[in-house]
């Protein structure tokens, strides 16, 4: 689908927008660079071609234009580290410390093959968000190659994503290697997958979900649904559920999802047995309980030890798998088993030979948590993007290069 393996950037300006809306702690040190290393192989590629890459990306969301917070400067010795880790390179990289006029343009111009330039924030302007045509062309006089390889950034229509391909010629703007292999994971899940076909589907509301699950009907066989937004489904089918999350005014939503999955032949798994507890706290009593059965003044803060067998089960004989969500509260160690186990039993079916694809922040997390990430087929660099394509909605950065 994406020309950029077999394009040669000899003598090219590649301009990337990249990803690199990482999380900075109070020393302004980065806590996870994931979303950067999943992009370092476009950018060797390019150098490795007798190329330069122009690097543009957003940082977190500004209000009130530059604010040293939210300056991609402080990613700059990391980006270093990261193009010359293992030794054998000694790439050069700049920063312009504004992502259009003089010295944006000047550093640029001056930038040789296998050289690296990063502009500053593109939201430290307006335009970027609102996806301003005279921003987007000012950014396109800086390189003479697009690429986009921020698929986390795919479904929003800003300048940078999907404003600025129509100035570059259709072999000259593509996908990145990360963008490519994003796209063509979530195609497979969506597309191609093979039977039965396993979503599990976690997080606390419903009414995040419901487009994604909606979508999900026409092609799963199997919807496994935990996490807080299960609670609503198990008080809409008339179980008593105690002090759990629930969102009273999805519960016919809940009621009409239901229905459709019996329509559909598609088996909707929801948890049997949750761990409870009788406060949110790390420090909570807990038991397990049947889930539509929880006594007042408890709350429902896991899946049980019943729904974790029957969900692994099904989980292991699923050729095709997709985890967006996480079955508990598993930041506290006290309700992490569900989540751990639900991980686990994704690995097995995976090293069996199911695809399986981990997308969503909180799943993410978790994969990584707990020493997993490798045994999936793929984990996704992007949660809103991925959920969106999911609920089958076109992603304007995607549809930006292939149209």
């Amino acid at each position: 689908m994406s020309k950029f393996s077999d394009f040669n950037f000899a003598g090219h300006k590649a301009l990337v927008r990249v990803d690199f809306n990482v999380p900075l702690d109070e020393h302004l040190e980065i806590t996870d660079d994931t979303r950067m290393t999943a992009t370092i192989p476009t950018i060797k590629k390019i150098l490795a071609d007798g190329g330069s890459a122009i690097l543009m990306s957003h940082l977190g969301r500004p209000k009130d234009g530059p604010t040293n917070k939210y300056s991609l400067e402080h990613l700059v010795n990391h980006l270093h580290e990261l193009l010359n880790g293992d030794g054998t390179n000694n790439v050069k990289v700049f920063f312009a410390n504004d992502c259009i006029g003089e010295q944006a343009s000047m550093t640029s111009n001056m930038l040789k093959p296998g050289e690296v330039l990063l502009l500053e924030n593109l939201r430290f302007y307006k335009e970027e968000e609102k996806g301003d045509k005279d921003f987007a062309e000012k950014l396109s006089k800086l390189g003479d190659v697009y690429v986009n390889d921020a698929f986390g950034t795919a479904h929003r229509a800003h300048a940078s994503t999907a404003v600025i391909a129509q100035f570059f010629a259709t072999d000259k703007r593509m996908f990145g290697l990360l963008m490519n292999s994003e796209v063509s994971s979530a195609e497979k899940v969506l597309h191609q997958s093979e039977k039965p076909f396993t979503a599990i589907i976690g997080g606390a509301k419903v009414s995040d979900k419901i487009l994604i699950i909606e979508n999900l009907l026409e092609r799963a066989t199997d919807i496994i649904i935990g996490g807080g937004m299960a609670y609503t489904f198990l008080k809409a089918r008339g179980g008593k559920i105690g002090n759990s999350l629930c969102e009273d005014d999805r519960m016919q939503t809940a009621l009409d999802i239901l229905e459709k999955a019996k329509l559909k032949n598609v088996s909707i798994h929801l948890p049997e047995t949750s761990i409870i507890a009788d406060k949110f706290a790390a420090d909570a009593n807990t038991k397990d309980c049947p889930s539509d059965q929880i006594p007042d003044g408890w709350m429902g803060l896991d899946i049980g030890g019943k729904a974790i067998g029957i969900f692994s089960e099904v989980i292991r004989n699923s050729k095709t798998i997709l985890w967006n969500g996480p079955m508990g509260v598993f930041e506290m160690e006290k309700f992490q088993n569900g989540t751990k186990l639900i991980a686990l039993a994704i690995a097995d079916a995976t090293e069996k030979g199911a695809f399986s694809l981990v997308g969503g922040g909180d799943s993410v997390a978790a994969v990584n948590q707990f020493n997993l990430a490798d045994k999936v087929s793929y984990v996704s660099t992007g949660g809103g993007a991925l959920l969106e394509y999911f609920e089958g909605k076109v992603l304007p950065g995607i549809a930006a290069i292939k149209d």
